[in-house]
């Protein structure tokens, strides 16, 4: 664990250090570069108003981690929504496909999503975090104040319900 000195934390240098990572955890779940760079900005500002309460029980990056998680899901709840249709950067080519399969393709993810979104939050975020993020369960688990054994426990058991919830008309 790194420790942060409480009398003089340099922040400038955190930035430094951090500032790639905490972008890229804003960006694998927003696919929209200048709200990941807002959001960063608004991460490193409430970082440095609650260094202070930075005790060291985990890595400073699963720290910065979860105050941006805390941005993101604040901003998310302002706006009433969630755009499922950027948590997943493959659509298809429509060129490459025929419309009937790229309407029953979209239409699949449209259901996934619609089953992730009536998952539990704990649920959602570990799906979300492994599918669209591609975190390991030990980095979902440090990102959640968890051990890996619960991410993995918590990531099969929601698989099960999607699986359950998409097959249930079949």
């Amino acid at each position: 664990m790194q420790k942060i000195s409480q009398e003089s934390p340099d922040m400038d240098q955190i930035y430094r250090t951090y500032e790639r990572m905490v972008y890229q955890f804003l960006y694998i779940r927003t696919h929209d570069a200048q709200w990941a760079q807002e959001l960063m900005q608004e991460t490193f500002l409430r970082a440095v108003t609650s260094i202070s309460r930075y005790d060291g029980s985990c890595k400073l990056s699963v720290w910065l981690c979860q105050i941006a998680k805390h941005v993101l899901w604040q901003e998310l709840r302002k706006k009433h929504q969630i755009n499922t249709e950027t948590l997943d950067d493959s659509i298809p080519d429509a060129r490459n496909i025929d419309a009937e399969a790229h309407i029953l393709q979209h239409e699949s993810r449209m259901e996934l999503y619609q089953a992730i979104h009536r998952l539990s939050q704990q649920e959602k975020e570990v799906i979300l975090y492994r599918i669209t993020g591609e975190l390991s369960f030990r980095e979902i688990g440090e990102i959640l104040g968890q051990s890996e054994n619960w991410a993995r426990t918590v990531f099969y058991r929601a698989k099960l319900k999607l699986r359950k919830e998409l097959h249930k008309n079949d």
